[in-house]
């Protein structure tokens, strides 16, 4: 039998591929042959019932407790972003620049402190970082005689170390968002759990567009 994937093969895009997160919530759903299959271990016998009873108990609270270890991720996140913020307000004042986070940005911090939209609000106000990290940095290497400045220097590498940092926090995070897309669809226990209770998937980190913008540039 011939392989189905054959990396020797003539199917391949000399032209590469440029991927995208989708940003779609999807809800978990069960249907009638999931109500039967609850239905026929009682039917068999109270035991088989209490023992199932006993398991969806167990997915409830395995699930609870990933939504909590997604929330301390997320946490984890939120406070390297605003590290981050500091430090690229202390940059622009330093430069002497009129390079201003827009008052927004700080709104959204704490709107997505809340709950509420927070993946779509995080991946926002990281985009916007990066916009002004960009100015940031476009200043700084116009003046050569500003990195003599230790002030500037240092700040300047606090924001590289921030952002490796939202980097290594952001796979923490979409490790555990996986972990979860994939648990809410086990069948049976946790699928039924999730649909009952209305849960949807979660939506990973998304590369900013600036991100995105500099891979495509040529470095050489």
């Amino acid at each position: 039998m011939a392989n189905m994937l054959d990396e020797l093969g003539n199917d391949i895009r000399e032209e590469g591929l440029d991927v995208n997160v989708i940003a779609k919530k999807v809800p978990v759903t069960i249907g009638a042959g999931s109500v039967i299959f609850e239905i026929a271990l009682w039917v068999l016998g109270i035991i088989p019932g209490i023992v199932f009873q006993y398991k969806k108990t167990k997915a409830e609270n395995y699930l609870m407790q990933l939504e909590q270890k997604i929330q301390h991720n997320a946490s984890q996140i939120d406070n390297y972003l605003e590290q981050r913020v500091v430090v690229l307000q202390n940059c622009a004042r330093l430069l002497d620049k009129a390079i201003d986070l827009d008052k927004t940005t700080f709104e959204n911090i704490a709107k997505y402190r809340s709950g509420a939209n927070q993946e779509e609000s995080r991946n926002m106000i990281a985009d916007q970082l990066d916009n002004v990290s960009k100015s940031v940095n476009i200043a700084f290497e116009k003046y050569p005689d500003l990195k003599a400045h230790n002030e500037i220097e240092d700040a300047m590498k606090q924001n590289m170390y921030l952002q490796r940092e939202i980097t290594a926090a952001r796979e923490l995070y979409n490790d555990t968002v996986n972990a979860w897309n994939t648990a809410i669809f086990e069948w049976p226990t946790k699928r039924i759990v999730a649909a009952r209770k209305g849960f949807t998937t979660r939506i990973p980190f998304i590369a900013s567009g600036e991100m995105k913008k500099k891979a495509r540039d040529v470095f050489f």
